[in-house]
């Protein structure tokens, strides 16, 4: 059974699925025809069991393409994670039902404070409701009066205001009560109140409530209230987890209410109306909620409490209760609700290391706590080349990075000794530890690139930077590779202001042919202090200079391109006595593929052979990154693949095995180092530390000894565990849409969905709600990211009310847009009817048809309305890989990256013969990611020459005229990618909804930016 799991916290879950990897990354992909772009998608692949249904029984890995020798000097790499899904085709499913059984009355607590006295109330109707044991009339009379006047009422009678305050919460049995002259009611000693009714919430003896109020103030603060009153702030994180909040409430005396409704209605009087079988399915998220519900029982018991009951248990009673006064609230038809009827399947909480998992199909929803300006719309006039963007997404802001304690993206780490040295790419800055860092919150001394820490803007300086990758000095020299700016800086004395220039630039040549003069897209450097050795990444070798270079534009000494088998060089490691150099596409093997060069000596000649070739360290032949590490004092080394590998020393040859390994992401016990292009490792006093993809830094103190030991503490995260990008709503990849009131976006290779219910107006706005596509076995895979059932939407799509994602062989549609936590209404794995899905990359909808791109099999099909599964296409357009899809009812516009252009369909010729029109080509555009047309407009995300074509009129695009503008550039020849107002990194989607365009940059960047109309 599909279920919805929702946690509704302050921030979004720690333990997400993105950024790490599970297993070993395949080799990644090149077009033979692919122009002169340098886009790469180094995507570390996942693992994942997808279980759709009984019968899926059958797996593939969808395998990625491979580099073709003949490949071009272009670099536009989009090394997607391959999928373990499905082949066998599920059910088209809606968001399932379930129900729960009423309670057996017999459950219900029963009350054990009794007076002793003869004149005493009875237990069902007890005489002072501040003693009563109806946990409902208890968390209402602590929400509208707080904790401690409901103490103290329970020893004298309630004023004017408070007895009006209390109102509400009476019910209808309470019509002729007035508060009792008893002495409180006592259990039968005399220390306190009952075990079953404790005045004190903290300690009561109720799990959830329990848990509700460690969630809300924390263990620390939960133990200390057991012995003195909460103060101000802590009745209000408290408040959640009291009950029902009365805020929405007319004030009434104890008696009956004197308007014209009668009394305010109590849970006895809503139960017959909203059953727990109603109930239930909406709490449990087996049921797609209400509008509204959600928020109204957050009010009621805290988005933890609500995040547990869509995860883990069923309600209680009272929450049932609680339930049915929210729909009552909403003024919701009961009979909106029935059909709910499928049996209740119970999902308990689950030991890491047992063997109790949760069950199959999940589609986790977490609700950021956020607020944010929304955009007033209704713009006018259109867009100017190179104007400035509004705001950004998936970022703190332009020219801004949070501060020195905020990554993006680190790595490079390099040290002398004592210094700690790290590059943070995103940023373009370098960061330096004066004294590398012991604890969590030791900022950096220094930075480079940059007059401060908030800045990150890049430039072409001897102070700026682009995208720096790596970095190394001997404690004298630091040489930094400005990788987007193809050149090496050099200081020749160590750095000691900010923003403090280079002395030596190394640069040169301009085409990927391998020379010793010729730097091209650096990602790796090495000194000693007296050799320097350089990756070249676009061009395929590795530049050294035998002795240390003495001013601008000197060219090396020597050249390697290892015997050709060298396809794009990333990091260095040496010791000085050997080099080892880690490369995504190596050809060693006789295919493309990552793995490592090994010279056991350090080279010396032009074309030195290396001496061995490594692809898995482990030798289980598997597919694994490439290696990149450092070297301790006693000439261990250290290296960082997909897991860290320890040898005692170097290796000889590619049989050598490490002496330890972390048993990483994939197996019980291991860690996930959420190893990437970014991955470091830096040796500083015996503390090990390591960049993760999740752009935070974790650390050893002492060098590992064993296989499961963890790091120690972390750097630019709140936890070891955490994703700092997830943890501050940083997408990789964002694809854009909006329809004018929402913005939705999602990520291919964060495996998630934001949703703004709202359209933000301010940068750095948290979604409202969040979709995680993967689930977790238990505790222990999620501290691993271990996702199940993984999904990597690589495009969106809506219209009216319904929304839709594509990618590998899944298709999700809702019916209602995604704005509350609902679940999809179909969910298609492997096919629809006899269409079988190969690797899904496109999606669009119209008022007239529904469309799905499958890029391995060249097609696109077309149905006559959203496919459920009962009818077939009713057109399949023969297009040569489609990566994207778009529609506005007249044009659909099928982009080909490969083919760098776009196919324009007419709509109304879709199932007659008529020949689409090519909008761009070769020469043209460089590897578009998407073509969007919308309200006649037509706008091309020309990803490798980081600029957005846009077209006023359709019509002007199809008959071959240029674009009447050009966004994220100066112009047509500025093709630098770069992070500013008026530039762009990379955009490969976008979305016009009639007031703004938003587009999402992909890959190396992941910025989420918007642009105004100029008027």
């Amino acid at each position: 059974m599909r279920r919805l799991l929702a946690v509704l916290a302050v921030l979004v879950m720690a333990s997400a699925c993105g950024g790490g990897s599970n297993s070993a990354t395949p080799a990644p992909t090149m077009d033979p025809d692919a122009p002169t772009a340098n886009l790469e998608q180094d995507q570390p692949a996942s693992t994942t069991s997808t279980m759709a249904d009984a019968s899926s029984t059958t797996s593939t890995t969808v395998p990625e393409p491979t580099m073709d020798s003949d490949a071009p000097t272009a670099n536009l790499e989009q090394d997607q994670p391959a999928s373990t899904t499905s082949t066998t085709a599920p059910k088209p499913t809606a968001s399932p039902a379930t129900t729960i059984e009423p309670a057996d009355e017999s459950t219900a607590p029963e009350s054990t404070s009794e007076s002793d006295g003869d004149g005493g109330p009875s237990v069902n109707q007890p005489a002072n409701p501040f003693t009563s044991t109806d946990p409902d009339l208890r968390n209402c009379l602590i929400a509208a009066l707080g904790q401690q006047t409901y103490d103290e009422l329970a020893t004298r009678q309630p004023g004017p205001e408070e007895q009006q305050a209390m109102g509400p919460c009476m019910g209808p049995t309470q019509d002729d009560m007035g508060p009792a002259d008893t002495d409180p009611v006592r259990s039968d000693n005399d220390n306190g109140p009952s075990d079953n009714q404790p005045a004190n919430p903290f300690t009561s003896t109720d799990p959830d409530l329990r848990n509700c109020l460690i969630a809300a103030l924390g263990q620390q603060t939960y133990d200390e209230l057991a012995t003195r009153q909460p103060g101000p702030e802590e009745q209000q994180a408290m408040g959640p987890c009291m009950g029902p909040t009365q805020g929405g409430a007319g004030p009434s005396d104890t008696a009956a209410s004197d308007g014209p409704g009668g009394p305010e209605p109590g849970t006895e009087s809503v139960q017959p109306t909203y059953p727990p079988h109603l109930t239930a399915p909406l709490l449990l998220g087996n049921s797609a909620a209400p509008t509204g519900f959600d928020d109204c029982m957050i009010t009621q018991i805290g988005g933890e409490r609500l995040g547990e009951l869509r995860s883990k248990q069923p309600p209680s009673d009272s929450e049932n209760d609680l339930a049915a006064l929210c729909l009552l609230q909403l003024q919701v038809s009961p009979e909106l609700l029935e059909g709910s009827d499928r049996p209740f399947e119970s999902v308990g909480p689950t030991d890491p290391n047992s063997n109790q998992n949760q069950s199959t199909e999940t589609i986790t929803v977490t609700y950021p706590s956020t607020s944010y300006s929304v955009a007033p719309g209704g713009t006018s006039g259109f867009f100017t080349t190179a104007q400035n963007a509004d705001i950004t997404l998936s970022a703190v802001g332009f020219n801004d990075t949070g501060g020195p304690l905020r990554f993006n993206r680190p790595s490079g780490l390099t040290t002398d000794g004592a210094r700690l040295i790290m590059t943070d790419v995103f940023n373009n800055r370098v960061l330096i530890w004066n004294t590398a860092p012991t604890h969590t919150n030791q900022a950096p001394d220094l930075v480079l690139g940059q007059p401060n820490f908030t800045t990150n803007e890049p430039g072409t300086g001897r102070n700026q930077l682009n995208w720096p990758m790596s970095a190394s000095t001997d404690g004298t020299r630091l040489a930094v590779t400005d990788t987007n700016n193809d050149r090496i800086l050099i200081w020749t004395e160590f750095p000691t202001s900010n923003a403090e220039p280079a002395d030596i630039i190394l640069s040169g040549g301009t085409t990927a042919n391998p020379s010793k003069s010729n730097i091209q897209w650096p990602w790796g450097v090495w000194t000693d202090g007296t050799r320097v050795a350089v990756a070249s990444t676009k061009s395929g070798s590795v530049l050294i200079w035998n002795s240390f270079p003495t001013y601008d534009g000197q060219p090396a000494d020597l050249l390697l391109t290892g015997s050709g088998h060298i396809g794009t060089p990333r990091q260095i490691t040496s010791n000085g006595n050997s080099l080892i150099v880690g490369d995504h596409n190596a050809t060693a093997g006789g295919g493309s593929e990552a793995g490592t060069f090994f010279w056991t000596s350090f080279p010396t000649t032009d074309q030195q052979p290396y001496d061995f070739f490594v692809v898995d360290p482990l030798g289980e032949e598997q597919a694994a990154p490439w290696l990149r590490g450092d070297f301790t004092d006693d000439d261990r080394l250290l290296m960082m693949g997909n897991t860290l590998h320890i040898w005692d020393d170097p290796p000889e040859s590619a049989a050598d095995r490490p002496s330890l390994s972390n048993l990483g992401p994939g197996n019980v016990g291991g860690y996930d180092f959420r190893w990437g292009d970014y991955s470091t490792v830096a040796v500083v006093g015996g503390r090990i530390y390591i960049t993760t993809n999740g752009s935070s830094l974790v650390v050893y103190d002492s060098i590992p000894t064993s296989a499961t030991q963890k790091p120690d503490f972390v750097l630019g995260a709140t936890d070891l565990y955490v994703d700092a990008n997830i943890e501050n709503f940083v997408m990789s990849n964002p694809v854009p849409v909006s329809n004018g009131t929402s913005l939705f976006a999602s990520s291919d290779f964060d495996n998630r969905l934001f949703v703004w219910k709202n359209l933000p107006d301010e940068s750095g706005a948290a979604p409202d709600v969040i979709y995680h596509f993967c689930w977790y076995g238990n505790e222990e895979t999620a501290s691993r990211h271990q996702c199940e059932d993984i999904f990597g939407p690589w495009d969106n799509t809506l219209h009216g009310d319904s929304f839709a994602l594509a990618g590998g062989t899944r298709l999700l549609i809702w019916t209602e847009l995604p704005l509350e936590g609902n679940l999809p209404e179909y969910d298609f794995k492997g096919s629809v009817g006899s269409v079988q899905f190969d690797e899904l990359t496109g999606v669009a909808m119209d008022e007239h048809y529904f469309y799905v791109a499958d890029k391995r099999a060249s097609a696109v099909y077309v149905w006559a309305g959203i496919p459920d599964g009962t009818h077939e296409p009713v057109a399949t357009l023969a297009v040569n890989q489609p990566t994207g899809l778009s529609s506005d009812g007249t044009w659909l516009a099928v982009t080909s990256s490969m083919g760098h252009g776009a196919q324009m369909f007419r709509v109304d010729q879709i199932t007659t013969s008529g020949a689409p029109a090519t909008v761009g080509g070769v020469g043209i555009f460089n590897l578009p990611g998407g073509t969007t047309v919308a309200g006649g407009h037509l706008f091309v995300a020309d990803t490798g020459n980081s600029q957005v074509h846009v077209w006023q009129d359709v019509t002007d695009a199809i008959a071959g005229q240029s674009a009447d503008l050009i966004l994220g550039a100066s112009g047509a020849s500025d093709t630098q990618p770069e992070i500013t107002r008026n530039q762009m990194f990379w955009p490969a989607a976008a979305s016009f909804d009639g007031s703004y365009l938003w587009v999402g940059e992909r890959k190396f960047s992941g910025r989420l930016v918007r642009f105004s109309p100029t008027g």
